[in-house]
Formats: C-alpha cells, sequence, structure tokens
C-alpha cells in the first residue's frame, strides 16, 4: 500500500542546469552541480565523483572470516574490515579485482564467489558505490610484498557468529564490513529454510541502483517486491566465549591523539594458528612487527 505519492512531473525533473570542478585527486574528484528541484526552483549540489570499490566475506571451512585489521589515517585508529580495495586498474574487472585484493591483503585464494550485495556508502554526496562478495573454499596462496599502511596489515579468522556480534555491540564500524557480515550472517541462517540463490560472481555490475544513472530519465526506485530467503553458501561456525582482554573502549570518532592502539579485541579467545582450540586465530605470517 502506498503510503505517500508525490506529484512528480513526466519530465524536466532534476536536470542538471550548471556544474563547477573544484578539485581532481587521485582516488576522487569535487564538482558543485546545480540541480532543477521539483517545483521550478534549483538547488546547489556538492558531488564527490569517487572511484568504485570491491569488498570480500571469505568465509573458511570452519566457518570463520577473514579480516583485516587497517589503519585508516581519517579517523586516526586502526579497524578491523574485510579485505577491500578500489578498482583503479584500467579495464579491470569486479571479480578479478576483489580476487586480487583478497590475494594481496590476506594471501588467500578462493574456489567459489557469489555477490553479497551492493552498496552506495553515501548517496547524498557520493557517487562511491562498492560491490560486496561471499567468498568459500579458502585455499592460502602467496602473498606479495605489502607497502604504506598494509605493510602495518594483522589478518585473523574469527567465527562469523562473533564478527556479527562484534558489529552489534560497535566494535566492526567500516560500512562495506558491517554490511558484508551482516549480509553473510543473514544468507547463511536463511539459507537453511531454501529460496533464491545470491547472484554468480560473475556478474558483470552493469545495471544497480548503487551506480550512477547515466540516462535522462529518473525513474522509480527499484520494485522489492517479495524478498524470499537465500539459499545459504555459509557455513557459520559456532560462537566461542568471549575472552576480553582489557584495553581501551574506542568510538568512531578520529579524535586527535598521538598512539594509534590495536582494533578493539574481538573475544574468542584469539590464537595463533598451531595454539590449538581457539575458534578465532591470528594468521603468524601476517603478524606486523610494531
Amino acid at each position: 500500500m502506498t503510503l505517500f505519492a508525490a506529484d512528480r512531473p513526466a519530465d524536466g525533473r532534476f536536470t542538471v542546469l550548471a556544474t563547477e570542478d573544484r578539485f581532481q585527486g587521485r582516488i576522487f574528484s569535487v564538482r558543485v552541480d546545480t540541480v532543477r528541484m521539483p517545483g521550478g526552483g534549483s538547488a546547489r549540489r556538492e558531488i564527490v565523483d569517487h572511484m568504485r570499490a570491491v569488498a570480500v566475506v571469505a568465509i573458511d571451512d570452519a566457518g570463520r572470516v577473514a579480516l583485516v585489521e587497517q589503519y585508516r589515517h581519517p579517523l586516526r585508529r586502526r579497524l578491523w574490515e574485510i579485505p577491500a580495495g578500489l578498482m583503479d586498474l584500467g579495464g579491470e574487472r569486479p571479480l578479478a579485482c576483489a580476487q586480487r585484493e583478497l590475494r594481496e591483503e590476506t594471501g588467500l585464494a578462493a574456489e567459489n564467489w557469489s555477490v553479497l550485495v551492493d552498496l552506495a556508502p553515501s548517496p547524498g554526496y557520493s557517487t562511491e558505490s562498492v560491490r560486496v562478495y561471499l567468498a568459500t573454499g579458502l585455499t592460502v596462496v602467496e602473498r606479495p610484498a605489502a607497502e604504506d599502511e598494509e605493510a602495518d596489515m594483522r589478518v585473523v579468522r574469527v567465527a562469523l557468529d562473533d564478527a556479527v556480534g562484534a558489529v552489534l555491540d560497535g566494535r566492526i564500524v567500516d560500512a562495506s564490513t558491517v554490511a558484508g557480515l551482516l549480509a553473510a550472517g543473514w544468507a547463511g541462517h536463511a539459507g537453511r529454510g531454501g529460496g533464491m540463490s545470491l547472484r554468480p560472481g560473475d556478474d558483470p555490475w552493469i545495471e544497480s541502483p548503487a551506480l550512477v544513472n547515466e540516462g535522462a530519465a529518473i525513474g522509480d526506485a527499484p520494485d522489492l517486491g517479495e524478498t524470499p530467503g537465500l539459499v545459504g553458501t555459509v557455513a557459520p561456525g559456532s560462537a566461542a566465549e568471549a575472552a576480553p582482554r582489557g584495553g581501551v573502549a574506542r568510538d568512531t570518532l578520529g579524535r586527535a591523539g598521538t598512539a594509534i592502539g590495536d582494533a578493539p579485541n574481538l573475544g574468542g579467545g584469539v590464537r595463533d594458528t598451531f595454539g590449538g582450540g581457539a575458534a578465532n586465530i591470528v594468521i603468524p605470517e601476517t603478524e606486523p612487527d610494531r
């Protein structure tokens, strides 16, 4: 049932009347558009034109998800994230980019790939779009030499239920990671009841509400219809008993400070690969020298 319907003209809505380029960087640029608004007026809108990106929820046979602890300078914090990166190599397909980022950041390859979710992280001012993949059937491969922030990166595997819990209590805050983990957790549980499949990993990502509309017409948002459960390809691991190690509580604000601590403890008795008995593990070769 429609609760509210706008009186929408057939044409002339949200026409771009003028564009001013303000900044050109390596990853994004900034412009100001003057846009015709409904009712005949106009407004100025600041737009960040941003590269596309991909991210990967990689889950092993034990139901553990690979996370990286990465320093993010705008927040001056180390955050827990799923492997991710920009589509900054000309002509590289989205799936190939995701496979490359998984290898470069974690030293892992995956046999099975599906599309979990597409994101428009900040559609109010940015064209950035992110495709999040589900990867299973993991194997260890050679990891290229790390540079810059990635040289400080730590890689862990955490039970999916623990990772979802860390999202819900605020220890994991990166948008792509939050969306990917929640989607993977939901798909794993909903899949037991059957329903439609996840999109194939080689979906070309040409049409999506997360991508900029290059046409002249501004249509309605997609019809939502009914949403059946997903066919699950995830085998969530049992949640490990939390074992907090102490430390300073951290929030998402980029407050000034001198010490850059570790990302929040994810619990579950994190131990190295050869420690035995722990649901969550730190991969020894990815432990940085800090």
